[in-house]
């Protein structure tokens, strides 16, 4: 029997990539054309932004995609549902960072 995911979401691959739901893999497709067409650069998946206090690591957070658009780095992360963590995790993200993580709804 095949086992499901606590929340629905379903892995998809595309470019021999794997995703974490058809959402995000969706949104990789629409992003890479948009580079292809130099509407963005730099695209970049799963861009890693630890979060230390006091020297100490204590999490990171996986933002979905980065890329530039008009000299602007755009973050962004592609959710259908938005857990306790994940808020945690972004507004720490932003907190350290001085960055705005866009939320894509799935």
């Amino acid at each position: 029997m095949a086992k499901h995911s606590k929340y629905g979401n379903i892995r998809t691959v595309v470019d021999g990539i794997k995703f974490a739901s058809k959402a995000e893999a969706s949104r990789y497709v629409l992003l890479r054309e948009h580079q292809r067409q130099g509407e963005i650069s730099d695209l970049e998946m799963q861009p890693k932004f630890p979060i230390s206090l006091k020297n100490k690591p204590i999490c990171s957070y996986f933002a979905d995609f980065r890329y530039v658009r008009n000299g602007v780095t755009v973050i962004e992360d592609v959710k259908g549902v938005k857990t306790p963590i994940y808020r945690l995790k972004k507004k720490l993200t932003e907190a350290k960072y001085g960055i705005k993580i866009t939320e894509i709804r799935a």
